[in-house]
């Protein structure tokens, strides 16, 4: 695999929310007798809420890496011309080892590797698809050894099912993964789900920043605190690498049958959202992806 090194820093901006806000909902039972009444059943606390917007980054970059990785692979060898990524630096060392039709890739980050979005990473990632890249699709297995992610250990795996043109004629990838986030102070969240990234524009620049991919899917999200909970995305999520945040997209996050609508926003890029809770009332609240 070639690699770029590209001069590129991103300077995000990541507002902190310091509020003590609880998202609550009030049931009432109609039928005392076979129901308990609910007077407030929190959904998410505003700290649960900028953790689990971390594991989401955690998990999304993970899988991201490895598709990059894939999508460098398949467009180097089906292409005439020369191609490389800038998105994987010199600080990465890739070792890459071919048997019985299969290829398996090594990322090795080391100690310490920032990628140009500024996460830093570390560890080794280990990737294994078919050699036959010009297959309409191709499964690439995922799993990770001493792995950190902005000196977050995680540890788990992923299949990623890696579609060269979906209906929309876009490189797609769907994952069904499994990743447990420990963080230094030895709390830790786990996120299982699936997830489908589509990659609707920067596909075969070669230049990481212009990149945008809609994301989709249902996960289980189990909190510090040990709250399960469950996040649906009901319109597509709008990731682009040059911002660190979600920019657009809805998603649901229910607990105990509860129910709260994340509104990501208009596409700035910022770490704002909108609550809207059963009655319809809303609130601004503030995301938080790693301290920059």
């Amino acid at each position: 695999m070639k690699k770029r090194l590209k001069l590129t820093h991103l300077t995000g901006i990541a507002s902190l929310f310091t509020g003590a806000l609880l998202l609550v909902f009030v049931s009432c039972s109609k039928d005392d007798s076979n129901e308990v009444e609910l007077t407030t059943a929190e959904v998410m606390s505003a700290t649960e809420l900028q953790f689990s917007d971390e594991t989401d980054l955690i998990a999304d970059e993970i899988m991201g890496i490895a598709e990059d990785v894939y999508a460098t692979e398949e467009i180097a060898s089906t292409s005439k011309g020369d191609y490389s990524s800038d998105y994987l630096l010199d600080c990465v060392a890739v070792t890459v080892t071919l048997e019985k039709g299969m290829r398996a890739v090594i990322l090795d980050f080391g100690d310490r590797c920032e990628l140009p979005t500024g996460n830093v990473l570390g560890g080794r990632v280990y990737l294994s698809y078919a050699l036959d890249l010009a297959a309409a699709s191709n499964s690439v297995e995922l799993t990770l050894e001493d792995f950190t992610f902005n000196d977050v250990s995680v540890e788990g795996d992923a299949t990623i099912v890696r579609v060269r043109s979906n209906e929309n004629g876009n490189p797609q990838g769907t994952a069904n993964a499994t990743f447990v986030a420990t963080w230094p102070n030895g709390e830790t969240a786990s996120f299982t789900g699936t997830r489908t990234r589509e990659w609707i524009e920067g596909f075969g620049t070669g230049f990481w920043g212009d990149n945008v991919f809609l994301i989709t899917g249902k996960r289980t999200y189990v909190s510090r605190a040990g709250n399960e909970f469950v996040k649906e995305v009901i319109a597509p999520l709008r990731r682009e690498l040059s911002c660190r945040f979600i920019v657009s997209g809805i998603m649901d996050i229910s607990r105990l049958g509860n129910t709260v609508r994340l509104d990501f926003g208009d596409g700035s890029c910022d770490a704002k959202g909108v609550l809207t809770y059963a009655d319809g009332s809303e609130e601004e609240v503030y995301l938080r992806r790693f301290r920059k």
